[in-house]
């Protein structure tokens, strides 16, 4: 990770205070994802970890950041046009959006 200039920062262990982000997005795997399964297998439970992965950074709202995903498709909000449905995981992740007119 310091090869791509990211910083590397220890914090002491069993504080889950001291790192609230990462606490907020096990929280929130656990009760969108991982509530809903059983996974069956480290392959199973990787497929599961990498779909609801995917969803949270390129589809899932965020409220921080005026419920956008982290990672945008498209910047402007459409108010007309048909409204298309994204399915992940058999139905538990869905994502709603119109297409452009």
């Amino acid at each position: 990770m310091q090869d791509t200039g990211v910083e590397v920062v220890k914090v002491a262990y069993r504080s889950p205070n001291m790192n609230a982000y990462i606490e907020r997005f096990v929280q929130s795997i656990q009760q969108e994802c991982l509530a809903k399964f059983i996974a069956f297998g480290r392959e199973h439970f990787d497929v599961l970890i990498r779909e609801y992965t995917s969803y949270y950074h390129h589809e899932r709202p965020h409220q921080a950041m005026d419920n956008k995903p982290l990672i945008s498709r498209t910047a402007a909000v459409l108010t007309s046009g048909e409204l298309q449905v994204s399915e992940r995981l058999g139905g538990v992740l869905k994502t709603y959006w119109r297409e452009a007119a």
